[in-house]
């Protein structure tokens, strides 16, 4: 089953997120001729990104064509940024870290329990869109090997046993907001 979350564009460009997009680089008022022009991508990159929840080809596109640029010159800052992402993300982001603090320590080896717990591996979205897994490679809290981050917060000194307990909250929360839309 392929996941399309709640704040992923709609293939027509006429769609309520590109109009939001839109007046964002509207609001600039640049002309095609303003050399603050390609200054403002990054900007208007990471504000694509807080509508659509990342940046699939359509909204490059439709950003490109705005800006009147390549698509190459927008997918080249795209990939050279890391925070920038072009695949859906969860609800709920997990990171573990493998960067050689961590890995040494057993990040492999939590990695692989919240795939097996969640049901996806590293870089997917589960089918409802909650939950995502990513690697990553230093998060800069080496003191705290294994590392995992959940949505920002950090979880220090995880070991496989402990990722059920650290999702359980995740999955109680997730419970709680079905169970309040369903008695509205």
């Amino acid at each position: 089953m392929t996941y399309t979350p709640n704040h992923s564009p709609c293939v027509e460009q006429n769609h309520p997120q590109f109009k939001e997009l839109d007046q964002y680089i509207e609001s600039l008022h640049l002309s095609p001729d303003d050399p603050r022009r390609k200054d403002t991508l990054i900007m208007t990159l990471h504000r694509a990104q807080e509508i659509f929840g990342y940046l699939p080809e359509i909204v490059q596109l439709h950003i490109a064509k705005k800006y009147s640029i390549s698509h190459a010159e927008v997918s080249g800052v795209i990939s050279f940024y890391n925070f920038f992402t072009t695949t859906p993300k969860g609800k709920i982001q997990v990171n573990v870290c493998l960067g050689t603090a961590c890995y040494v320590n057993g990040a492999n080896k939590v990695l692989q329990e919240f795939e097996q717990v969640l049901g996806i591996k590293s870089g997917q979205v589960t089918a409802d869109g909650k939950f995502s897994i990513e690697s990553l490679r230093c998060v800069g809290a080496c003191g705290l090997a294994p590392v995992v981050t959940i949505n920002h917060k950090v979880y220090g000194k995880v070991k496989p046993g402990d990722v059920r307990e650290i999702l359980e909250k995740f999955f109680i929360e997730e419970d709680k907001d079905v169970k309040e839309v369903s008695h509205a």
